[in-house]
């Protein structure tokens, strides 16, 4: 369980995500139509033609996406998602700064920019304010298809509807748009599929391999070892962790380790690819 004093942190960078996000969407895309991918792209979408107050969609449309959040992903994703889902739909709602410009072009980077950086800092806080996110979680664990292609497919399929249903042009900046917000979130979370590696030597291994597997659901493998010589001299045998996460989820790992043991050696590293395998399959929750 985190302590109160990392919830509040999450929580306070969730919010700055939610009201860079907001500022993306109020003062350059929501007043000239132009859309977003993911779940925003068809909450603004529906909002064009039914008229529907866009915080509202962005509630309603959310929903299924929260309820697997619970069932299928993470408990702690799903409420820190609540948190962050309702409060952009209230800074929509209050819709406090007017529009910046008029020019398409920089209404497409702009918006793009901020959204996108809403987007990868709430990420950051461990929350998501887009459902197509859980569902790519979901997919991908099911079916082993990447995160990110199962984001490109829904997309491709939303804009190939707008270019129908508006114009190709707003088409064509919507997509810009989606790309400047994609190319953002990246550089803020540094890929949101990618994962870390970590080997961590503890006198308190079980201890933590436990706590990997029942509170971050991730599979560790343990290796017999010995230790090297230091300052104490050489020391005993010991078992050493490894274990392979997504990048979302490095600072809840982080936190396990140091409430069980602050003076584990962890080392961690960038992993290309990964087959087979348990990774997210939070086990803890499944044998509850």
């Amino acid at each position: 369980m985190p302590t109160l004093k990392n919830v509040i942190i999450d929580l306070l960078q969730v919010l700055i995500g939610v009201i860079l996000a907001a500022i993306g969407l109020n003062a350059f895309l929501l007043p000239n139509g132009f859309l977003d991918g993911g779940v925003t792209g068809v909450a603004l979408l529906t909002n064009i033609f039914s008229g529907i107050d866009i915080s509202w969609l962005l509630i309603l449309l959310n929903v299924p996406f929260l309820i697997m959040a619970y069932y299928m992903v993470s408990r702690w994703i799903f409420y820190k998602s609540i948190f962050s889902i309702l409060g952009l739909a209230i800074f929509v709602h209050l819709g406090i700064l007017p529009p910046m410009t008029e020019d398409k072009l920089l209404i497409a980077i702009f918006g793009g920019l901020f959204l996108g950086m809403g987007i990868g800092i709430t990420i950051r806080g461990g929350a998501v304010l887009d459902g197509t996110e859980v569902l790519g979680i979901f997919i991908h664990d099911r079916w082993g298809i990447s995160i990110g292609k199962v984001i490109l497919i829904f997309n491709i399929i939303l804009f190939t509807i707008t270019t129908y249903v508006t114009s190709p042009e707003t088409a064509m900046y919507s997509i810009l748009t989606f790309v400047v917000t994609a190319k953002v979130t990246d550089s803020l979370i540094e890929g949101f599929e990618d994962y870390i590696g970590l080997t961590i030597i503890s006198s308190q291994s079980r201890e933590i391999s436990k706590s990997i597997v029942e509170d971050v659901g991730a599979g560790v493998t343990i290796y017999k070892g010995e230790g090297g010589f230091g300052t104490k001299g050489s020391s005993q045998n010991l078992e050493i962790i490894h274990t392979i996460i997504n990048r979302i989820d490095l600072r809840k790992i982080h936190r396990v380790i140091d409430h069980i043991d602050q003076g584990a050696f962890v080392v961690e590293f960038d992993v290309n690819n990964v087959q087979g395998g348990v990774l997210r399959k939070y086990l803890s929750r499944k044998s509850k």
